[in-house]
C-alpha cells in the first residue's frame, strides 16, 4: 500500500491535472439523474446533518434541467424519507435513533423535501423516492433508462461518499457511461468529498468540470 502525507484534495487536483486512464466518454442520449438535495443535506442554517461543497451547486444543477428539458432528455430527482416506525429503512436505519438520524427523516417532513432553490418541472420531471443509497435500488430508474435509449447518466447530489458513489458504481455497472460535474456534488467533509471524487474518477466514472459537460450538451 502506498502512503502519502497529502491531503484527500492535494491527490484529487493531482489526479485531475495528469489523468491516469482515459475517459469512458459521452455517449449518444444522457439522463440527469439529482441526487437527494433536499434540505435534510443541502440546509445548513437547519439541519446539522447538511452541508455545502461549491455555493453555486444549485444554480449549477438548475442549469443542467434546464438544457436537458429544452433535449427532452430524462430529469430525474430523489429524495429518501421513512415511515414513523422506521420499518421501511432496514438495516441501515439501526445505528443511531436520533432526531438527525437518516430513519428520522420522516415522509412529509422539512428535511425530506427538496430544496427550495432547485426549479423543478412536476410536469416532465421524474421524482423518486429511495430507502438506499443508489438511485437504482428497488426504484424503476433502470425501466426509465432503457424506455428513454439513454447510454450516458449524469450524476449530481450528495454525499460524494454516500449515494453518489453508490450511484455511480451502480451506473457503470448497469453499463451507463457516467459524468459526475464536480461541482455538482458535495459532502459533509471535504476529505471524503475529494477522496471519493478520486477513487470515482480512477475507476467508475468521469468527473470533469460542469462546464464541460454544459458544452457538450449546447452542442447536441
Amino acid at each position: 500500500m502506498q502512503t502519502t502525507d497529502k491531503t484527500a484534495k492535494e491527490l484529487y487536483f493531482e489526479v485531475k491535472a495528469n489523468p491516469a486512464r482515459k475517459r469512458f466518454g459521452f455517449g449518444k442520449k444522457a439522463a440527469l439523474v439529482n441526487i437527494d438535495i433536499q434540505k435534510a443535506y443541502t440546509r445548513t442554517d437547519l439541519f446539522k446533518t447538511a452541508y455545502e461543497a461549491d455555493p453555486k451547486q444549485l444554480d449549477y444543477v438548475n442549469e443542467l434541467a434546464a438544457k436537458f428539458r429544452v433535449l427532452g432528455w430524462p430529469v430525474v430527482w430523489t429524495n429518501v424519507a421513512y415511515m414513523d416506525t422506521a420499518a421501511d429503512a432496514g438495516i441501515w436505519g439501526t445505528r443511531t435513533d436520533t432526531p438527525d438520524s437518516l430513519q428520522n427523516i420522516k415522509f412529509g417532513s422539512e428535511r425530506s423535501e427538496l430544496d427550495d432553490r432547485l426549479i423543478l418541472d412536476r410536469s416532465t420531471d421524474v421524482f423518486y423516492e429511495k430507502k438506499m443509497p443508489s438511485p437504482f435500488f428497488e426504484t424503476p430508474l433502470q425501466s426509465l433508462l432503457v424506455w428513454h435509449q439513454v447510454d450516458t447518466v449524469i450524476l449530481t447530489g450528495g454525499s460524494t461518499s454516500g449515494c453518489v458513489r453508490a450511484a455511480g458504481v451502480d451506473s457503470l455497472s448497469r453499463g451507463y457511461r457516467t459524468i459526475i460535474p464536480e461541482e455538482c456534488v458535495a459532502d459533509k467533509h471535504e476529505s471524503y468529498h475529494y477522496a471519493n471524487l478520486t477513487d470515482l474518477s480512477l475507476k467508475y466514472c468521469d468527473v470533469m468540470e460542469v462546464k464541460e459537460v454544459l458544452s457538450w450538451l449546447n452542442n447536441q
